[in-house]
């Protein structure tokens, strides 16, 4: 009876993660608001490198944030579909 107990205690050892294993994986691995994250960042990616080759080229310090900050208000405009974007505080 115990050599009984054994082996179906391997099998289902063994047996679970096979069998969750075998169900398919999702289509959709990432959530939307993970999608947001990502392109936020290859937005801030590009912006760095832009003010880079910016500073690269001897223009201003100011020009070279002005142009920063066009590329990233480009990103957030194109690349997220928030509707408001109404500022209610005071621009600085």
């Amino acid at each position: 009876m115990q050599k009984m107990l054994g082996l179906l205690a391997a099998l289902a050892t063994v047996g679970v993660p096979v069998a969750i294993g075998a169900y398919p994986q999702s289509a959709q691995a990432q959530t939307q608001g993970m999608n947001r994250r990502d392109d936020r960042r290859d937005t801030r990616q590009v912006s760095r490198e832009v003010k880079h080759e910016c500073k690269a080229n001897d223009n201003s310090r100011s020009e070279c944030r002005q142009t920063k900050r066009d590329v990233k208000q480009e990103g957030r405009q194109n690349g997220t579909p928030n509707t408001n974007t109404t500022n209610t505080t005071n621009p600085r």
